[in-house]
């Protein structure tokens, strides 16, 4: 991967589109995330089937230009709960079907919704959120207070920081020729609309890394394209955070980067070298763990390489 492979963000903006800055909640402007309403089925063909919604995309913040030819992006779409994928401290990820009524038009979306701020338990937020900045100081006391406010503030910047660093990886995989993170479809207030990876017939999400015993062979693949997926991580100045091998999942041999909230400016986070050394070691003790030599993985030396990619060295 060449240096001058890599676009610069004035050449990965869409001409006239709003940059889209971590430091803006977005649940300010669009109010609290959307939840599928029931409605009486009396037959009106205006209204939604019991227990769906209506697509939001004309509300909400969408993803990264050209959009994918599977995003059904058509107003007449409606969106249908289809289970629980995941739940977490933080927010709980759906399985939602978007698609556009008596056609084939359809897709399967990873729905992952922040759960209210009574009901947050954001892990060791404090250090993550370092560097973050906001407009306004009545914003940053109400953060650093925790008060209710300031607790639905940083919810936002969790989904806002998640989705401008996918949207941001996905422009740059796509520009390389090599996606490694699922494509941010949405965002609106503090939910975020991913794609699905996964067995889409069957609505079965890809295993995590965690789970898998590769061979020889595909666990050196592996471990190359997670340096490769670090190092574009390092040239954007972030690190995952919490990386290790239960946000990474696997899917027909392909690396796929997920849950990047915490994703942290390494240049501005007085703790981002540490985070990035740390989500090093983490992967490393792992592929080191099920046989990958010694020297092909030495935290030492990749820590150093990607800090010098974010000009830290």
């Amino acid at each position: 991967m060449r240096e001058n492979d890599f676009p610069s963000a004035r050449e990965r903006r869409p001409r006239g589109k709003r940059r889209f800055d971590d430091d803006e909640p977005q649940f300010l402007k669009h109010g609290r995330q959307p939840r599928p309403t029931p409605v009486e089925d009396d037959g009106d063909p205006d209204q939604p089937l019991v227990g769906d919604r209506w697509s939001t995309w004309d509300q909400a913040t969408t993803g990264p230009e050209p959009y994918p030819d599977w995003v059904v992006t058509e107003l007449a779409a409606q969106d249908t709960e289809l289970g629980v994928l995941k739940t977490g401290k933080e927010a709980d990820v759906h399985l939602v079907r978007r698609a556009v009524p008596d056609t084939d038009r359809s897709c399967l979306l990873a729905v992952k919704r922040y759960r209210a701020p009574e009901h947050r338990l954001f892990h060791r937020d404090a250090g993550y959120l370092e560097g973050r900045r906001v407009r306004r100081s009545r914003e940053t006391r109400a953060m650093a207070g925790r008060t209710t406010f300031g607790r639905q503030m940083i919810a936002g910047q969790w989904a806002a920081a998640e989705f401008a660093v996918l949207s941001r990886l996905w422009e740059i995989g796509v520009a390389l020729g090599t996606v490694a993170v699922p494509y941010p479809v949405q965002l609106i207030g503090t939910e975020l609309m991913l794609e699905f990876i996964g067995d889409a017939e069957e609505g079965q999400a890809a295993p995590r890394l965690a789970q898998l015993r590769p061979e020889p062979d595909e666990l050196r693949g592996l471990w190359e394209q997670l340096v490769d997926v670090l190092v574009v991580l390092a040239r954007t100045g972030h690190a995952h955070g919490d990386l290790s091998p239960y946000n990474l999942l696997v899917h027909d041999g392909r690396l796929v980067l997920i849950d990047l909230p915490q994703a942290v400016d390494v240049v501005a986070n007085p703790q981002g070298a540490e985070f990035l050394a740390r989500d090093v070691r983490v992967v490393a003790t792992w592929f080191a763990a099920r046989g990958l030599p010694a020297d092909l993985v030495d935290p030492a030396a990749l820590t150093g390489q990607l800090l010098r990619e974010a000009g830290l060295r």
